[in-house]
């Protein structure tokens, strides 16, 4: 597990993720732990570490 720091894209807050880096990739949606507006995050993982990352707003 790798600890991941992004920033929302709703409340500009910085947030902490746990990111298994044994799965290779993962497309799902959290909720920000500050404003609660849902989050697209988007990772792969090569090698033990983070290859991509991505947090992005959702269209309403």
């Amino acid at each position: 597990m790798i600890e991941n720091f992004f920033t929302c894209p709703y409340c500009w807050e910085q947030i902490s993720m746990l990111i298994d880096t044994s799965v290779t990739g993962q497309n799902y949606i959290e909720d920000c732990e500050t404003c609660c507006n849902p989050i697209q995050i988007n990772y792969t993982t090569t090698e033990n570490e983070i290859a991509f990352f991505e947090a992005n707003s959702i269209e309403q």
